[in-house]
């Protein structure tokens, strides 16, 4: 089996990679000559534990290959898979230009090849709105032709960054969309079967399905995590007006098996290239069939008002001390998440340039997001210092704030962190603290959806 990933982002690399280690024969296909010749000397252009080295074992041992040759990368692959990016426009729905450019540039190639070859399998696995993969289909028969083989399916991916290489060895489900799914012998659900098999042997379900219920599985997995999110950060927002726990409401909550507890945890709210760019995208589908999806509108409007909400929280605290201006904040971690350089969306970007427009000097330190958090910074358009070292971060600052749970952050050396400070504050964002402990040790500690502790 040859496979062939258009695009060595995020997903197509790390499926490329976790492909090639089954024994297949994996070629990366990507346009950026950098990013091939980078990738060739076996340097991972994202940060992703346990990648560069699956990486370097398999380019090795010839099994992975990077090219820019179109021709050549789609020749002779039996699938083809397009990984590309799917942005959100300006009106939030996903931008499709660059799948349909692979879409025509694969339509070209099979002309080439001719009515003789062996039907290749064209599969979508960016998230795509409910359409795409059969429009895809349809662009690529308009270009052929009749007499020309080839089969399409759908196949999104359920990754998390930071774990994705143990999310594709070990998944939850694999989802397939195929065309004639009930027929066992679809050339299509076949093929997908044999490359996921090594997968899904112990136990793992793969769900080979028609194609728009399989693209709407992405959407409908991403949405309902979302929404968990907001949930629990507007409960959050509810506590603090009532003067109740949060986290004593989210134990008596998540003891209940319907409920459970994963993604109920308050903080900041969601970021990163996934739940913000799905959640959009379903409302953008609904507008494009005139149905307003409000559930996701109030989802995605939650979660942005939450950085507000904290922002405000952090501007309160120096209300009586002269206001932002002036005043140095230090930001411990940039990236949207931990066990990821990645911050598109991330919460604390916002936050630094919401207290850079008051007035606030900004420091940052993030144990891999400098170099991303400092094109993003300038990307928006304000000022920020990023520094090596937590505490070198905190030294001099009227406060910290903790917009990333990374595990460095969790037990902090507080006599250290006391000394560094110019004012024993500590904005939780990510509630990694007990509120006794900080009282007692002589900070003033604001969390989310708890009492505040105030010094002095």
């Amino acid at each position: 089996m040859r496979l062939t990933m258009v695009g060595t982002g995020y997903v197509g690399l790390v499926t490329g990679v976790c492909f090639a280690n089954t024994g297949v024969h994996v070629t990366c296909l990507d346009v950026d000559p950098k990013k091939i010749e980078k990738l060739e000397r076996g340097e991972c252009p994202i940060y992703e534990p346990g990648l560069t080295e699956l990486m370097v074992k398999n380019a090795a041992a010839g099994r992975l290959v990077y090219t820019l040759d179109k021709q050549k990368a789609y020749r002779d692959a039996d699938m083809v898979f397009i990984c590309v990016g799917t942005p959100s426009g300006e009106d939030g729905r996903a931008d499709l230009k660059y799948v349909f450019q692979a879409a025509d540039e694969i339509a070209d190639v099979l002309i080439e090849l001719g009515p003789k070859q062996k039907a290749k399998t064209v599969v979508v696995k960016s998230t795509v709105p409910v359409g795409t993969t059969l429009a895809v289909r349809d662009r690529i028969r308009a270009k052929v032709g009749k007499d020309i083989p080839f089969h399409v399916g759908n196949n999104p991916e359920f990754l998390k960054e930071g774990d994705a290489v143990t999310d594709f060895l070990r998944p939850d489900r694999v989802v397939c969309g195929v065309e004639d799914h009930e027929n066992p012998d679809n050339p299509a659900g076949r093929m997908f079967r044999e490359i996921y098999e090594p997968f899904t042997r112990n136990g793992h379900p793969i769900f080979i399905m028609d194609i728009p219920s399989s693209e709407m599985v992405k959407y409908s997995s991403n949405n309902f995590l979302a929404t968990k999110i907001s949930f629990i950060n507007e409960m959050a927002n509810l506590c603090e007006r009532y003067g109740a726990n949060i986290n004593r409401v989210r134990e008596g909550m998540c003891s209940d098996s319907r409920i459970g507890n994963k993604f109920l945890y308050p903080g900041l709210g969601y970021g990163g290239s996934c739940f913000p760019k799905d959640t959009k995208a379903v409302i953008g589908m609904g507008e494009a069939i005139g149905f307003e999806a409000q559930l996701s509108r109030s989802v995605h409007e939650v979660n942005q008002r939450q950085r507000v909400l904290f922002f405000e929280k952090i501007a309160a605290h120096y209300e009586s001390r002269g206001g932002l201006q002036g005043k140095t904040l230090a930001f411990w971690g940039i990236a949207f998440k931990p066990r990821t350089d990645d911050v598109r969306e991330a919460p604390a970007l916002d936050l630094m340039k919401m207290a850079a427009e008051r007035g606030a000097t900004i420091r940052a330190f993030d144990p891999v997001a400098s170099e991303t958090g400092r094109e993003a910074i300038a990307e928006m358009g304000f000022e920020a210092e990023i520094v090596g070292d937590m505490y070198q971060c905190a030294q001099g600052a009227h406060g910290v704030v903790v917009s990333t749970d990374w595990d460095e952050f969790k037990n902090p050396e507080w006599d250290k962190l006391k000394r560094a400070l110019a004012e024993a504050t500590v904005f939780d964002g990510r509630n990694l603290y007990r509120r006794r402990q900080l009282r007692q040790l002589g900070f003033s500690h604001h969390s989310v959806g708890r009492p505040s502790v105030v010094q002095g």
